[in-house]
């Protein structure tokens, strides 16, 4: 069993996760939780008093929940035992909830008949069911224990990690789809755009393409890159020519023309259920599945980092936590800006 004293820093963490070389698979689901716990900031806070955001700080469930970080942790790992979808599923919907109106889980509200919710807009349709069940899951947990219960808010369980991120995060108000609209990154996206969108939540080219290591671990529907396979440009059924032919091969396998758009396909096809900068390997072999994927090494701007990463896994192990905390700071709600939710799917 690997434990890691919470209280450690986080470079500290990181420098223990390095020694572990993130060997995450589903033999070793210790390490894998490890991985979600420390690395997707699913923190959870509380914020009942005015405050602003220059007040978060670390530790903050001390004397208000303290047992809320092992409530939380019992909880993920019985969600992991029942499926690993559960860490790429909840990496993912946090980075869509931060990117649309900053990290205050309004991705997790429900429609009603008066108002289409940002769950609902196309772009997050997507979404895993694991993600949003894992943090619901959590959250009930958390309320059953008397002393936490209405002190820990939906946006922090989805962004609960090591006890070295500032906490105090609220839910927020609202949520709309239209409020999703060219908030979040497009499979067709170049380079200008991926940096442009990263740097309006205040994310560096760096933090970019760190983050886009996620993408070692997760699935993307043929829909989202069909175009790359069969239709690039005439005559068809011309491939993207940055595409490694084989691969093109085995996704066309994988997903043959009119194929269901629900068909999935993992995003790593090397090793799919392992944390590692596979994913930059990729792309030097030419298999990033989107487009926007493989622009980080077909751009030359781009391409020194991913080749970096691809070879020192430890340096692309530090950029992603730096950048991950990063996007857990992108338009926190403090004060009279949110509340905390008895439901995280309902607004208050």
């Amino acid at each position: 069993m690997i434990i890691i004293d919470p209280l450690l820093k986080l470079h500290e963490v990181v420098h223990v996760l390095i020694k572990l070389h993130f060997t995450l698979n589903m033999r070793n689901p210790n390490k894998l939780l490890l991985l979600l716990l420390t690395l997707t900031t699913l923190n959870l806070c509380l914020f009942p008093q005015k405050t602003s955001a220059a007040q978060l700080r670390h530790n903050y469930y001390a004397n208000i929940c303290p047992n809320v970080e092992k409530i939380v942790k019992a909880t993920v790992t019985a969600k992991f035992h029942q499926t690993f979808v559960t860490i790429p599923a909840t990496l993912r919907l946090f980075f869509h909830d931060c990117f649309v109106t900053g990290c205050d889980a309004s991705v997790m509200v429900a429609s009603t008949s008066k108002n289409k919710a940002e769950k609902d807009h196309p772009d997050n349709l997507s979404l895993a069911g694991d993600g949003f069940d894992t943090v619901i899951k959590a959250k009930a947990a958390v309320d059953a224990v008397p002393q936490c219960r209405n002190k820990v808010s939906c946006a922090d369980i989805l962004a609960m990690a090591t006890r070295d991120v500032e906490l105090g995060r609220l839910d927020g108000l609202s949520s709309t789809a239209a409020s999703v609209s060219g908030r979040l990154p497009q499979p067709s996206f170049d380079l200008n755009k991926l940096t442009s969108m990263f740097a309006r939540n205040g994310l560096t080219q760096a933090d970019m393409i760190a983050l886009s290591g996620a993408h070692t671990l997760g699935f993307s529907h043929c829909n989202r890159f069909a175009n790359r396979i069969y239709n690039f440009r005439r005559p068809r059924w011309t491939a993207d020519p940055t595409l490694n032919r084989t691969y093109v091969d085995q996704l066309r396998g994988m997903c043959p023309r009119h194929v269901d758009e629900r068909v999935a396909i993992n995003m790593d096809p090397v090793t799919p259920r392992s944390f590692d900068n596979q994913y930059f390997k990729n792309l030097q072999r030419g298999m990033g599945l989107l487009s926007s994927d493989q622009v980080l090494h077909a751009d030359r701007r781009s391409r020194p980092t991913v080749d970096l990463w691809a070879q020192n896994s430890q340096a692309f192990e530090k950029a992603f936590v730096d950048g991950i905390t990063k996007l857990g700071r992108v338009g926190v709600k403090t004060g009279s800006r949110g509340n905390i939710r008895c439901d995280c799917g309902v607004l208050n």
